[in-house]
């Protein structure tokens, strides 16, 4: 953040070094203001879809994790998605693929196989969020994740992991021996 005077600031938003920490952005007038936090976290997800582009491979589980949640973390109902991959897995597309409710999204493995070839993808890594908070998978998760892996294996596309998203935390299938 450029340097400014504290004049410049509304009293209501003034930071002062006792405070928690704020982030602040600038009206049309110039003038700073406390940022609300649906805008900062925007703008963290554009960082992060800069981070996670086209064409980038994905090296580590955390920088996967870290896409995803912010992703997936703000929805309240469960959304589904894949991150299409090519066969040096770099990526190629992150879809929201399906949209349910508070507690469940109904998935099709057909809908999945015709988004897979329309990527002409080689992998896929699979993501959902609980809103509930609680990443762990339950056995419908499990259940849906081994007919997916099943039906994008006739067409030669591996399923390297599938991230579930709950809270600040996550769970990968593959860490947990699921796949």
């Amino acid at each position: 953040m450029t340097h400014t005077s504290a004049a410049a600031l509304p009293a209501e938003s003034r930071y002062s070094p006792s405070s928690a920490p704020q982030l602040f952005v600038r009206d049309s007038d110039g003038n700073y203001l406390a940022a609300p936090d649906d805008r900062v976290i925007d703008a963290a997800r554009q960082v992060v879809e800069r981070s996670v582009s086209k064409g980038m491979k994905l090296t580590t589980p955390n920088r996967v994790r870290e896409f995803l949640w912010l992703k997936l973390a703000g929805y309240d109902h469960e959304v589904f998605g894949a991150i299409f991959l090519d066969t040096q897995h770099r990526v190629i597309e992150f879809s929201e693929l399906f949209h349910g409710t508070l507690d469940s999204a109904s998935v099709y493995p057909r809908q999945v196989v015709k988004a897979a070839l329309y990527h002409n993808a080689g992998a896929v890594i699979f993501t959902h969020n609980h809103p509930s908070g609680e990443p762990d998978p339950s056995d419908a998760d499990r259940r849906i994740t081994q007919r997916l892996k099943e039906a994008l294996g006739l067409i030669e596309v591996r399923v390297l992991d599938h991230i579930v998203v709950g809270g600040s935390d996550s769970v990968s299938f593959a860490e947990r021996g699921y796949l």
